[in-house]
C-alpha cells in the first residue's frame, strides 16, 4: 500500500488499522519478525491471522519496520519520527532537485530577453501580440497606463452598462493618470448619459480633467497609450486583446478615433442635454440601420443597448411610421424625410 495514499493532510488525525497497530506493538514488545508468531497474537487478539503478513509489509515499506544493523535476523520497530526523517528524505531530494532544474530552466530562457526588448525596440518583430486570457490583459493594461506619458484615448461602447464596481477600480487607475498630466479622452454611447453609475465616474473624473463624449454609434472598443500602443477586443468574443505597437495601424486607428470624437457630443445627463433631443436622434439612427438592412442584433450592439431595449425602440418607430415591415417603414421614413440624401 502506498504510504502517500494513507498519509493525512495537516491538521488531521490518522488511526491506523487495528491489523497495523498489533502488528507494529507486537514487533516493538518482542523484538523480533515473527510471522508464524504474530499470526498466533493475531488469532488471541480476535483478528484475523491472515492478514498479519500483509500488515508486515506495510509496516515495513513505511520504514517502521527495519533489521537491526546488529543482527540482521531480527528486526526492530522504529520510532514513527525515524521512519518519517527517512521517507521524507527521497521526497525532499527530489523537490531540491527539481528546484534546480528550474532555476536553470528560468535562468536559460531569461537569457533571451535582451533579444526581445531590442527587436520590440527598434520596430521590428512583435508589432502585434495577442494575449489570450484575461488576467494578462490587465497586467498588460496596468504596465501601459503606469508607463504612459501624454494622451490615452478610449472608446468604450456600451458604457452605460458599466458597474459602480469596475468603476471605482477604473477612477483609481485614471486619477494615477491624471494625476501625471497624463491627457484622458473617452466615447461613450449616447446611452451611458441615462446610466446613474456612468454620469456619477464621468463627473468625478471630469472634474480630474478628464473629457467624455457620447455618440449614437461606435466603431468599436480601442485603447490607445501615447498613440504607440494600442488595445483591440479578440474577434472570437474572448476577454483577451491584441496588442498593437506597428505605427502606419495606430495612425489609423487614431485617425478613426479623431473622426468620432469629432463628431460626438460632450457627455451630460439627460435632463442637461434634452431627453426629446437625444431620443430624436436616437430614432434617427434606427431607420438609418433599418433601412440599411441591419438586423435587430446588430442594431443592438451598434447602439450600445440591449437587445431588449433595441426591439422595443424598433416597434415604437414602426408604430409611429404606420408599418408593418421593415421595407415599408424604410419607404415611409424616406417620404418623412427621416433619411439621408
Amino acid at each position: 500500500m502506498d504510504l502517500l495514499a494513507q498519509t493525512p493532510c495537516a491538521g488531521t488525525e490518522f488511526v491506523p488499522d487495528p491489523a497495523d497497530a498489533a502488528a507494529y506493538a507486537w514487533v516493538l514488545e518482542h523484538g523480533r519478525l515473527d510471522p508464524a508468531a504474530l499470526a498466533g497474537h493475531f488469532t488471541r487478539q480476535g483478528l484475523d491471522p491472515a492478514t498479519a503478513g500483509d500488515a508486515l509489509d506495510r509496516l515495513t515499506a513505511w520504514q517502521l519496520l527495519q533489521p537491526d544493523p546488529s543482527d540482521p535476523g531480527r528486526w526492530r520497530a522504529m520510532p514513527p519520527q525515524t521512519a518519517i526523517t527517512a521517507l521524507a528524505a527521497p521526497v525532499e531530494a527530489a523537490i531540491q532537485r527539481s528546484r534546480a532544474e528550474l532555476a536553470e530552466r528560468q535562468a536559460r530562457v531569461a537569457g533571451f530577453l535582451p533579444f526581445h526588448q531590442a527587436v520590440r525596440d527598434s520596430g521590428g518583430a512583435g508589432e502585434i501580440e495577442v494575449i489570450a486570457d484575461l488576467l494578462n490583459v490587465r497586467a498588460a493594461l496596468d504596465r501601459a497606463s503606469a508607463e504612459c506619458r501624454s494622451e490615452v484615448i478610449t472608446s468604450q461602447p456600451g458604457g452605460g452598462s458599466r458597474v459602480p464596481d469596475a468603476m471605482e477600480e477604473a477612477l483609481r487607475r485614471d486619477r494615477a493618470l491624471l494625476g501625471r498630466g497624463v491627457r484622458m479622452r473617452t466615447l461613450y454611447h449616447h446611452t451611458a448619459r441615462f446610466n446613474g453609475p456612468s454620469q456619477a465616474y464621468v463627473e468625478a473624473a471630469t472634474a480630474l480633467g478628464a473629457e467624455y463624449r457620447t455618440a449614437h454609434e461606435l466603431f468599436g472598443r480601442l485603447i490607445v497609450f501615447d498613440r504607440e500602443l494600442a488595445f483591440l477586443p479578440l474577434s472570437d468574443g474572448t476577454w483577451g486583446a491584441l496588442v498593437v505597437r506597428q505605427e502606419a495601424m495606430l495612425a489609423y486607428l487614431c485617425d478613426i478615433f479623431e473622426q468620432a470624437w469629432s463628431l460626438a457630443r460632450p457627455f451630460a445627463a439627460a435632463a442637461e442635454d434634452g431627453l426629446e433631443q437625444v431620443s430624436q436622434e436616437l430614432d434617427r439612427t434606427i431607420v438609418r440601420m433599418l433601412a440599411a438592412g441591419l438586423k435587430d442584433e446588430a442594431i443592438a450592439r451598434r447602439l450600445g443597448m440591449s437587445l431588449r431595449t433595441a426591439r422595443r425602440h424598433i416597434a415604437d418607430i414602426m408604430d409611429e411610421l404606420g408599418a408593418e415591415s421593415r421595407f415599408q417603414a424604410g419607404v415611409a421614413a424616406a417620404k418623412a424625410g427621416l433619411l439621408d440624401d
